[in-house]
């Protein structure tokens, strides 16, 4: 156990050390986080003894090893998409060496309460999961505040083409007028457009960092319109009009909802409840649970059948528009 706890300090040090380096070289150069944020927009290519390549590539981290070495996994592309569509501040490499981190202070903190492995690494590995969650908790706020400005920018751009404004002019307008995040998206699809991308493949583009699924239909339309023809401020407001349908209908079942919700929390609170009152009350009748080996097993069976009634009473309450 002793050299597993000082493998765990040390490589506690080594990420403390390499954390201490990024945040040392960010403090350094305040201008250089802004700087990177726009060129990992337009192109992430280091020019320094190679040719010219005008397309752009993902920079996952800004050692080059490491940044060659999580380029080669396959699950990267899956993190990077996900910290795009939070608007993450810094490159993948970061977030992963603040997991390990955690995970290492996790299974440190652990170890001076229990020695018992199999405690031990659940509580490392939900240790290293907490920036990676926050990341997703923040992805899942962006996307639902860009869900609810679509309607207002399809509206908008609408409008600019009734004025007699071109495509462009109406993505330009939504970038000026509105606020992160879809202000900020569509900015990037008009630089990629004023860059020489294609309009349908800039906008093909916009789903890669946002995931909204009524986006799509913005995205199909302007493309069939482009080939076909029609009046695109019409289509437009007519998907603005079935957005904003959408998201009273939502409102009304979460209304309905909202009483299978509030019974799902106290059915699974109500056990944990009745556990704590025992345990100040009587606390050597509830220890047997955890002593004996058959308590044990009862313990973990519990467990699993909650986990599966929350999942049911979830997909119960759940309905999908």
């Amino acid at each position: 156990m002793d050299i597993v706890i000082g493998i765990a300090t040390f490589v506690v040090v080594l990420l403390l050390l390499q954390a201490g380096f990024l945040a040392f070289r960010g403090m350094q150069n305040p201008e250089r986080r802004e700087v990177q944020r726009r060129l990992k927009i337009l192109s992430s290519t280091e020019f320094e003894n190679e040719s010219i390549d005008i397309l752009r590539k993902n920079l996952l981290s800004d050692v080059r090893w490491l940044n060659q070495v999580l380029l080669s996994f396959r699950w990267t592309d899956k993190l990077n998409r996900l910290l795009q569509q939070a608007d993450a501040q810094y490159t993948l490499s970061v977030y992963i060496l603040l997991s390990l981190l955690m995970a290492a202070i996790g299974f440190l903190v652990g170890s001076l309460i229990t020695s018992n492995r199999s405690v031990l690494i659940p509580f490392a590995c939900g240790a290293g999961m907490v920036p990676f969650s926050c990341i997703y908790l923040k992805k899942k706020r962006r996307m639902g505040k860009f869900q609810r400005q679509l309607p207002e920018a399809l509206e908008l751009m609408a409008r600019a083409l009734k004025a007699g404004h071109a495509f462009t002019g109406g993505l330009k307008m939504v970038a000026n007028e509105l606020g992160d995040p879809i202000g900020i998206e569509f900015a990037k699809t008009l630089h990629e457009i004023n860059f020489g991308v294609a309009v349908p493949d800039a906008l093909k583009n916009l789903p890669n960092r946002i995931d909204c699924p009524d986006l799509r239909f913005f995205i199909i339309s302007v493309i069939v319109q482009r080939e076909t023809g029609g009046n695109l401020a019409e289509i437009l407001d007519k998907i603005a009009h079935l957005i904003r349908e959408r998201f009273k209908l939502q409102g009304h079942i979460h209304v309905l909802s909202s009483e299978g919700k509030l019974s799902a929390m106290i059915l699974i609170a109500l056990p944990f409840g009745i556990a704590l009152a025992l345990y100040v009350l009587n606390p050597g009748y509830i220890s047997t649970l955890f002593t004996d080996p058959i308590g044990r097993i009862l313990v973990i069976f519990a467990l699993v059948m909650m986990l599966i009634g929350a999942f049911v009473m979830k997909r119960m309450v759940e309905i999908k528009v």
